[in-house]
């Protein structure tokens, strides 16, 4: 986890606009460092660092003895830089996992190099020998990318928007021509550069599409023997996925709600820990109010699996207190992502103040790959089920991986996704939709039936229904939906709300909560509400609210 930013050919004050860069120093408490470009005026790139690999060596804007002209800004994990190092004979200077990218790049171009990355990233390499920039990032947008825009020329670019708001002067009625908008998940672009620093789009193709098998050599190949079914295989690949983001020098832990995602990886992190040779106790997390369905299921785990279990208590006003902070934190308005990111922030908080771990497993994911969320159990066809599935995963970049990014990035940490490993996605979603879909009543039923039997975890929690984080980290009487409901709705007026179409013409708030959180949002990031397009929401359900609580089927754990 790092903060990339970078500034091209500004006509604004640059030591005004790179004090900007400050503002994403939490996403990399290690190092900083501020670079100009002399090959191009008013160019300039910056580089907050998290050390997890080769510490010594691996500082960014990284250049290399053979390639002098090129630079690289990379916020990521490249799990196959070793296996690429020996496939293309490559000589490289550092330990570095990221080093792998500017090797590929000058071998066959930005397209070829993002084609061959097994790993979560955005990147920014910029070639002085052929005036170009190159702007790349993963297939599911795990680790974010924003870029502030004029026409079809780039002006900055940067981790989070927050490194970008007040970099670029306002007209007298308050806009700028200047936009700011997501990178696209899977996608790169490529930038002719200036003398004086300035862009112009060349290119912009997609380099990977969810769902389909990577381009490179995969390291555990999806393919069944004579003595294997699809749920052998199903193990496997989730089981490599967990063995590969084991490349760190730093401590590894492990989220923990007891539910069945971040289950499976902290049973297959702590099995995988001791194979590798890690000494050191597997620390697992779990955060809840008192009465949490959430802080028992976890407690019953971690004592299964052998961790070594650090369970923090949530109450309502703390929970209430650090709805602003989180707010800004994310960068979003959406309400299940705010809701489901109180436990996330502050468990994250936690780890930070009170352990020495920094690389943190996470069962993010799985609910949009295996179709996790109850309202599949109401799905009208197998078909349509696999839809939403997909589509699910086409948005996660504004959902789910916001905010685990954020949650952990705002306290120095990295998270590691798993369940969105290519080969276990790509695999698992070539399997027909008939079998992937809800049964019985249960949803995520085969990934459950892959590891039934197994003994890696207790039945009751392979078999635990769906529970959302937000909901499981509160009790059933007294939910954390309706508390911040209740909170927002004393801040919000029927006039407002009536008013809100008018107030907030992009994607206006539906909700009470819905409007306070844009209020908030407003307030930091004004007229930012393009990047909150939609919101996520629940389907084939009877109910106007997301909790899942509030469904009709819903079932308690």
């Amino acid at each position: 986890m790092c903060g990339i930013w970078a500034l091209f050919g500004s006509d604004g004050n640059v030591a005004e606009q790179c004090s900007c860069a400050q503002k994403i120093a939490h996403r990399g408490p290690d190092c900083f460092r501020l670079e100009s470009v002399r090959q191009f005026d008013r160019c300039v790139l910056g580089f907050h660092r998290l050390c997890i690999n080769d510490g010594e060596h691996g500082m960014q804007p990284m250049r290399v003895r053979k390639y002098p002209h090129l630079w690289l800004c990379c916020n990521g994990e490249i799990y196959n830089h070793k296996q690429l190092r020996e496939q293309f004979e490559f000589d490289c200077d550092t330990d570095c996992d990221c080093e792998i990218i500017i090797h590929l790049y000058e071998k066959g171009g930005v397209q070829f190099a993002a084609e061959q990355l097994d790993g979560v990233f955005a990147f920014i390499l910029l070639d002085t020998k052929r005036k170009q920039v190159c702007f790349a990032r993963d297939t599911f947008g795990v680790r974010p990318l924003f870029s502030v825009t004029e026409g079809d020329s780039v002006l900055a670019v940067c981790s989070e928007v927050k490194g970008l708001e007040g970099m670029f002067k306002k007209t007298k009625n308050g806009d700028t021509k200047a936009v700011t908008k997501w990178f696209p998940p899977g996608c790169y672009e490529v930038y002719d550069m200036s003398k004086e620093g300035r862009t112009k789009l060349q290119e912009h193709g997609r380099f990977h599409t969810i769902g389909d098998m990577p381009k490179y050599n995969v390291l555990v190949k999806p393919s069944m023997t004579k003595n294997q079914d699809h749920l052998d295989v199903i193990r496997l690949l989730l089981e490599a996925a967990v063995q590969k983001r084991l490349m760190s020098e730093r401590r590894i832990g492990c989220l923990l709600s007891g539910g069945l995602d971040s289950s499976l990886i902290a049973a297959l992190l702590t099995k995988n820990a001791r194979k590798a040779g890690i000494t050191y106790p597997i620390q697992t997390y779990s955060i809840g109010m008192e009465g949490s369905p959430d802080i028992a299921a976890a407690r019953k785990v971690a004592k299964h699996i052998g961790s070594e279990h650090h369970e923090v208590g949530l109450t309502p006003e703390e929970a209430l207190a650090a709805v602003d902070e989180i707010i800004y934190c994310l960068e979003s308005f959406d309400v299940v992502n705010i809701r489901s990111s109180v436990g996330n922030y502050l468990l994250a908080r936690y780890i930070q103040r009170e352990t020495d771990s920094v690389v943190i497993y996470s069962g993010e994911g799985s609910d949009e790959v295996a179709q996790g969320y109850i309202y599949f159990n109401k799905a009208p066809s197998a078909e349509a089920a696999d839809a939403q599935g997909r589509k699910l995963l086409s948005e996660l970049y504004m959902f789910d991986v916001l905010r685990s990014d954020r949650a952990t990035a705002a306290h120095g940490l990295e998270v590691r996704v798993p369940f969105l490993d290519h080969t276990f996605t790509s695999y698992y979603l070539s399997l027909p939709p008939e079998l992937r879909r809800a049964r019985n009543g249960i949803e995520k039923f085969l990934l459950r039936e892959a590891f039934s039997g197994t003994g890696l975890l207790p039945d009751e929690i392979l078999w635990r229904p769906k529970e959302g984080f937000s909901d499981g980290t509160s009790t059933l009487d007294n939910p954390l939906h309706l508390m911040l409901g209740n909170f927002a709705a004393s801040k919000v007026t029927d006039e407002m709300m009536a008013n809100a179409k008018k107030t907030y013409p992009i994607n206006p708030p539906k909700s009470k909560e819905g409007y306070y959180y844009r209020m908030v949002f407003e307030r930091h990031f004004p007229g930012k509400g393009n990047l909150m397009p939609t919101n996520w929401t629940p389907q084939w359900t009877d109910s106007d609210d997301p909790s899942a609580r509030t469904f009709s089927h819903y079932k308690s754990s």
